[in-house]
Protein backbone atom coordinates (compact mmCIF):
# COMPACT_ATOMS: atom_id res chain seq x y z
CA UNK A 1 0.00 0.00 0.00
CA UNK A 2 1.00 3.35 -1.03
CA UNK A 3 1.32 6.69 1.63
CA UNK A 4 0.96 9.77 -0.10
CA UNK A 5 3.44 11.94 0.07
CA UNK A 6 2.63 15.82 1.85
CA UNK A 7 4.41 17.95 -0.71
CA UNK A 8 6.97 19.96 1.42
CA UNK A 9 6.42 23.46 1.93
CA UNK A 10 8.86 25.42 -0.59
CA UNK A 11 12.18 26.88 0.82
CA UNK A 12 10.13 31.01 0.56
CA UNK A 13 7.70 29.42 3.01
CA UNK A 14 10.35 27.93 5.10
CA UNK A 15 12.08 31.60 4.88
CA UNK A 16 9.22 33.09 6.04
CA UNK A 17 7.93 30.38 8.70
CA UNK A 18 11.83 30.59 10.10
CA UNK A 19 11.50 34.61 10.06
CA UNK A 20 8.23 34.50 12.33
CA UNK A 21 9.69 31.44 14.59
CA UNK A 22 12.79 33.59 15.30
CA UNK A 23 10.68 37.30 15.70
CA UNK A 24 8.65 34.95 18.28
CA UNK A 25 11.95 33.69 20.45
CA UNK A 26 13.24 36.75 20.48
CA UNK A 27 10.03 38.53 21.43
CA UNK A 28 9.38 35.65 24.15
CA UNK A 29 13.18 36.30 25.68
CA UNK A 30 12.20 40.28 25.52
CA UNK A 31 8.90 40.03 27.54
CA UNK A 32 10.77 38.54 30.44
CA UNK A 33 14.24 41.24 29.90
CA UNK A 34 12.04 44.00 29.70
CA UNK A 35 9.80 43.25 33.06
CA UNK A 36 12.94 42.82 35.01
CA UNK A 37 14.49 45.54 33.48
CA UNK A 38 11.12 47.86 33.92
CA UNK A 39 10.94 46.66 37.51
CA UNK A 40 14.41 47.80 38.35
CA UNK A 41 14.29 51.37 36.95
CA UNK A 42 10.62 51.64 37.24
CA UNK A 43 10.66 52.93 33.59
CA UNK A 44 7.37 53.40 32.05
CA UNK A 45 8.74 52.88 28.54
CA UNK A 46 10.57 49.74 29.10
CA UNK A 47 7.05 48.49 30.30
CA UNK A 48 5.39 49.82 27.69
CA UNK A 49 7.91 48.10 25.31
CA UNK A 50 7.06 44.65 26.72
CA UNK A 51 3.53 45.07 26.10
CA UNK A 52 4.47 46.01 22.05
CA UNK A 53 6.37 42.96 22.43
CA UNK A 54 3.41 40.40 23.47
CA UNK A 55 1.39 42.36 20.67
CA UNK A 56 4.50 41.56 18.50
CA UNK A 57 3.88 37.70 19.73
CA UNK A 58 0.60 37.55 19.16
CA UNK A 59 0.94 38.67 15.57
CA UNK A 60 4.28 36.20 14.96
CA UNK A 61 1.16 33.38 16.07
CA UNK A 62 -1.39 34.47 13.72
CA UNK A 63 0.88 35.00 10.76
CA UNK A 64 2.20 31.06 11.49
CA UNK A 65 -1.29 29.82 11.70
CA UNK A 66 -2.00 31.42 8.65
CA UNK A 67 1.44 30.37 6.61
CA UNK A 68 0.35 26.75 7.48
CA UNK A 69 -2.63 26.70 5.84
CA UNK A 70 -3.14 29.81 3.42
CA UNK A 71 -6.68 30.78 2.01
CA UNK A 72 -8.98 33.25 1.22
CA UNK A 73 -10.60 33.34 4.13
CA UNK A 74 -7.93 32.52 6.70
CA UNK A 75 -5.45 35.31 5.14
CA UNK A 76 -8.74 38.30 6.24
CA UNK A 77 -8.55 36.84 9.58
CA UNK A 78 -4.96 37.19 9.54
CA UNK A 79 -5.08 40.13 8.50
CA UNK A 80 -7.71 41.61 11.07
CA UNK A 81 -6.06 40.31 13.65
CA UNK A 82 -2.85 41.97 12.79
CA UNK A 83 -4.95 45.02 12.27
CA UNK A 84 -6.17 44.83 15.75
CA UNK A 85 -3.02 44.37 17.13
CA UNK A 86 -1.88 47.76 15.39
CA UNK A 87 -5.18 49.57 17.25
CA UNK A 88 -4.21 48.20 20.65
CA UNK A 89 -0.41 49.43 20.21
CA UNK A 90 -1.91 52.93 19.10
CA UNK A 91 -4.46 52.85 21.92
CA UNK A 92 -1.72 51.90 24.56
CA UNK A 93 0.65 54.14 23.52
CA UNK A 94 -1.26 56.72 23.28
CA UNK A 95 -2.66 56.53 26.81
CA UNK A 96 0.60 56.06 28.32
CA UNK A 97 2.94 58.27 26.89
CA UNK A 98 -0.19 61.46 28.05
CA UNK A 99 0.23 59.77 31.72
CA UNK A 100 3.97 59.52 31.59
CA UNK A 101 3.90 63.59 30.54
CA UNK A 102 0.86 65.08 32.59
CA UNK A 103 1.98 63.25 35.84
CA UNK A 104 6.48 64.37 34.93
CA UNK A 105 7.35 60.36 35.62
CA UNK A 106 10.97 60.18 36.29
CA UNK A 107 11.88 57.01 35.63
CA UNK A 108 15.59 55.62 36.98
CA UNK A 109 18.99 55.55 34.51
CA UNK A 110 18.73 51.96 32.88
CA UNK A 111 22.19 50.68 31.64
CA UNK A 112 20.29 47.24 30.66
CA UNK A 113 17.58 48.34 29.11
CA UNK A 114 19.44 50.66 27.14
CA UNK A 115 21.81 47.30 26.05
CA UNK A 116 18.43 45.26 25.26
CA UNK A 117 16.70 48.03 23.14
CA UNK A 118 19.54 48.72 21.28
CA UNK A 119 20.07 44.93 20.35
CA UNK A 120 16.34 44.43 20.04
CA UNK A 121 16.42 47.46 17.40
CA UNK A 122 18.61 46.09 15.25
CA UNK A 123 17.58 42.48 15.08
CA UNK A 124 13.91 44.11 14.26
CA UNK A 125 14.77 46.11 11.54
CA UNK A 126 16.77 43.29 10.10
CA UNK A 127 13.98 41.10 10.93
CA UNK A 128 11.18 43.17 9.10
CA UNK A 129 13.37 43.32 5.95
CA UNK A 130 13.48 40.10 5.73
CA UNK A 131 9.35 39.71 6.04
CA UNK A 132 9.14 42.60 3.32
CA UNK A 133 11.02 40.79 1.11
CA UNK A 134 9.77 37.13 1.47
CA UNK A 135 6.12 38.03 1.68
CA UNK A 136 6.68 40.13 -1.64
CA UNK A 137 7.93 37.16 -3.09
CA UNK A 138 5.39 34.64 -1.68
CA UNK A 139 2.59 36.97 -2.63
CA UNK A 140 1.18 37.03 0.45
CA UNK A 141 0.09 40.15 2.26
CA UNK A 142 0.03 38.50 5.89
CA UNK A 143 3.56 38.14 6.51
CA UNK A 144 4.49 41.81 4.32
CA UNK A 145 1.61 43.47 6.56
CA UNK A 146 3.39 41.46 9.80
CA UNK A 147 6.68 42.72 8.67
CA UNK A 148 5.37 46.45 9.39
CA UNK A 149 4.11 45.42 12.76
CA UNK A 150 8.23 44.18 13.05
CA UNK A 151 8.98 47.49 11.79
CA UNK A 152 7.13 49.13 14.03
CA UNK A 153 8.65 47.33 16.86
CA UNK A 154 11.90 48.47 15.38
CA UNK A 155 10.66 51.76 15.45
CA UNK A 156 9.41 51.62 19.28
CA UNK A 157 12.73 50.18 20.31
CA UNK A 158 14.54 53.03 18.88
CA UNK A 159 12.44 55.43 20.60
CA UNK A 160 12.43 53.94 23.88
CA UNK A 161 16.32 53.56 23.47
CA UNK A 162 16.61 57.82 22.35
CA UNK A 163 14.38 58.23 25.55
CA UNK A 164 16.50 56.37 27.84
CA UNK A 165 19.71 57.48 26.77
CA UNK A 166 18.55 61.24 27.06
CA UNK A 167 16.92 60.92 30.43
CA UNK A 168 21.16 59.25 31.22
CA UNK A 169 23.12 61.59 29.83
CA UNK A 170 21.32 65.22 30.16
CA UNK A 171 17.86 64.40 32.23
CA UNK A 172 15.33 64.21 29.22
CA UNK A 173 12.72 62.42 30.88
CA UNK A 174 10.00 63.84 28.81
CA UNK A 175 12.06 62.47 25.57
CA UNK A 176 10.36 58.91 25.41
CA UNK A 177 6.28 59.36 26.14
CA UNK A 178 6.93 62.48 22.59
CA UNK A 179 8.49 59.99 20.82
CA UNK A 180 5.64 57.59 21.55
CA UNK A 181 3.38 59.76 19.65
CA UNK A 182 5.21 59.67 16.32
CA UNK A 183 4.19 55.43 17.16
CA UNK A 184 1.05 55.95 17.91
CA UNK A 185 0.57 58.17 14.39
CA UNK A 186 2.15 54.80 12.12
CA UNK A 187 0.19 52.31 13.81
CA UNK A 188 -2.96 53.97 13.59
CA UNK A 189 -2.22 54.42 9.79
CA UNK A 190 -1.22 51.22 9.63
CA UNK A 191 -4.19 49.61 11.40
CA UNK A 192 -6.69 52.40 8.64
CA UNK A 193 -4.64 50.96 6.11
CA UNK A 194 -5.72 46.79 6.85
CA UNK A 195 -9.17 47.99 8.05
CA UNK A 196 -10.17 50.27 4.81
CA UNK A 197 -12.06 48.77 2.11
Amino acid sequence: MKHRQVPLPSPLLRRGLHLEYATLAWNIVGVWVLAWAALSARSVALGGFGLDSLIEIGASSVVIWELASSGPGRENRALRLIGAAFVLLAAYLLVQSTVVLVAGHHARHSPPGIAWTAVTAAVMFSLAWGKARTGKALGNPVLQTEGRVTFVDGILATAVLAGLVLNAAVGWWWADPVAGYVLVFYAAREARAIFSP
